[in-house]
């Protein structure tokens, strides 16, 4: 197995990386803006008696009481929980691939063809965290759900390419 400080440096796998910080980074801008708008609903919905919290409310009892908006917000969050843990899988395979000796049979983002991970991988990745992001801003601000499902359905294609290319080169 390479180490970092031979062939295979940190400088290679950076690109693909990124996306995968980016993308956590956009989770938690999301968790903070629903803090910010969620807890406030709540203590509005509690201060004119819309709401009295009790032991074993559901969430489904609690959302009837704040504004569709603000639960918008925190669903989004919710689905950044959801598929985007397959993202991070693949991206995890693609490094330990690269840092096992390179994956790379199909092109880098070096051009060199071995000495980076692969530039298809990594405009797939950014392309998702795009589309994911798209997805958040859609449905947190308009909601409209079958512009909302392209978004999805989109990064799922995404995601997809990003899985079977990667299946090419374990398999």
């Amino acid at each position: 197995m390479a180490s970092l400080t031979s062939t295979t440096t940190l400088a290679h796998i950076t690109p693909l990386l990124q996306p995968v910080i980016a993308l956590n980074l956009w989770t938690f801008f999301m968790e903070a803006w629903m803090y910010a708008t969620r807890i406030p609903a709540l203590n509005r919905a509690q201060e004119s008696k819309k709401l009295v919290v009790s032991p074993g409310m559901t969430k489904e009892e609690m959302n009837k009481a704040i504004p569709y908006q603000v639960r918008n917000v925190a669903d989004n969050y919710n689905h950044l929980l959801e598929q985007p843990q397959q993202f991070y899988a693949v991206v995890a395979v693609l490094v330990a691939l690269e840092l096992a000796g390179g994956s790379g049979k199909m092109g880098s983002v070096s051009g060199s063809g071995n000495a980076g991970v692969d530039v298809w991988q990594v405009r797939m990745a950014w392309a998702y965290v795009v589309l994911r992001v798209a997805h958040s801003v859609w449905q947190a601000m308009l909601n409209v759900v079958p512009a909302r499902f392209m978004l999805f359905a989109a990064s799922s294609l995404v995601l997809l390419g990003m899985t079977a290319r990667a299946a090419m080169t374990v398999f």
